[in-house]
């Protein structure tokens, strides 16, 4: 199917029917509703009025347009709102009457002061999910404090475990807390779409903190320091339940990585390189003896690997059935024939950059109903008019004496 064949039509979509209003900013909650507008729930985003989302002016531009901007918000409409003032709590509380999700990233009590909290706007619609996704959660003594994906990557434990041991905690190179938190967003707003039906088609508040769900990613680190006072450090690329597990340099300077979690998989690996004998060396018989000689394994699986090209390692690798994967930059995974395969990277026109621009795909195959990205991040107050007016009731003129743009 062409991309213009399927150009805004979701009616076979998963989540077609479903209205998502966006109030949030930056990125974990427009990520939420992202993956919601993927599957094809209408997703309606609110941005203020002249400077919109943030993002907007986040990471590179072309031609003054945020590239960020259009990959998080594809597949929206946005209009614009200010929600300080009586008609942006009015197009807000119109908004919400037909809406099944509101998705806000504002801190605690900001929505209540403006009067369109959680309390009014069921009101309006008692069937309303309103997903709040703060930097601390809504409750606890740290729920009044500002946060931000930065300062959840060190709260929840993630920073202080990434590293080397002489060297300071690493935060990671993209929005790892955001984005982690966005994939739970959607998550919960579709537990809860399902939850109304158990509760007679009442919905409801999903509270979470940015830091809770990369809390939870973060592997056996609570069950381990319970049970036998463990604390994890900064290790590298290493693993403490697992060995080998490293990024190793090839003889042409590039990089793969790999685990040899299975037993099985180790003694292909040792094939593979043609080092048969580490697998009867006593320091490596088992992965629990392995963790324990990690350092030294990891020299000698370094010096093996040093031998090879990477293309021929990866060849050799196959050929065995053992595991690696290169070390990927952008640059290659766009020259991959996986990701084409695949369908990895898709490519979209998009009128304010005039022409195409490529994207990560939706993530997930689903054989009868597929989700898509049918267009990238919309103009500022693009869908003004269409939601305003025509959808909402307003009256153009007052509009336009506010400054709404309407064109």
């Amino acid at each position: 199917m062409s991309h213009n064949q399927h150009e805004n039509s979701t009616e076979n979509m998963p989540l077609h029917g479903i209205k998502v209003v966006d109030l949030a900013n930056f990125l974990a909650g427009p990520i939420s509703s992202m993956f919601l507008a993927d599957f094809g729930a209408e997703v309606i985003k609110v941005e203020r009025p002249g400077s919109g989302d943030e993002v907007r002016y986040w990471g590179n531009n072309k031609n003054g347009v945020g590239l960020m901007y259009k990959l998080i918000n594809r597949n929206k409409k946005s209009i614009t709102a200010d929600l300080r003032s009586p008609t942006g709590v009015e197009i807000v509380k119109r908004l919400v009457k037909d809406a099944d999700i509101v998705i806000e990233n504002f801190r605690k009590g900001t929505l209540e002061k403006w009067g369109i909290g959680y309390d009014t706007l069921s009101d309006i619609n008692p069937s309303l999910i309103m997903v709040r996704i703060t930097g601390f959660g809504q409750t606890g003594p740290n729920s009044h404090r500002p946060g931000f994906g930065t300062l959840a990557e060190g709260y929840a434990g993630y920073a202080y475990i990434t590293g080397y041991p002489d060297r300071p905690p690493l935060l990671p190179g993209f929005g790892l807390a955001d984005d982690s938190a966005g994939l739970m967003g959607a998550y919960l707003a579709m537990i809860a779409l399902q939850a109304r039906q158990q509760n007679g088609g009442k919905g409801q508040i999903v509270d979470f903190g940015i830091y809770e769900p990369l809390f939870t990613l973060l592997g056996p680190q609570v069950v381990d320091y319970d049970q036998l006072g463990i604390v994890q450090e900064r290790n590298g690329s290493r693993l403490p339940f697992t060995a080998p597990r490293n990024t190793y340099q090839t003889k042409d300077n590039k990089w793969v990585s790999i685990s040899g979690s299975a037993q099985s998989t180790f003694e292909r690996m040792c094939d593979a390189l043609e080092v048969p004998d580490l697998v009867k060396d006593p320091r490596f018989l088992d992965n629990r003896k392995r963790i324990e000689h990690a350092i030294e394994l990891d020299e000698a699986l370094q010096t093996a690997i040093s031998k090879f090209d990477r293309d021929r390692l990866i060849q050799l690798f196959d050929q065995f059935d053992a595991a690696a994967a290169p070390c990927n930059n952008i640059a290659e995974i766009f020259e991959d024939p996986h990701f084409a395969a695949r369908e990895n990277i898709v490519s979209i026109e998009d009128a304010e950059l005039g022409g195409p621009i490529k994207m990560q795909n939706v993530v997930g195959k689903l054989s009868k109903n597929p989700g898509a990205v049918r267009h990238a991040g919309p103009k500022l107050g693009s869908s003004n008019a269409e939601i305003l007016i025509n959808r909402l009731g307003f009256n153009r003129e007052e509009l336009e004496r506010e400054g709404y743009d309407l064109d």
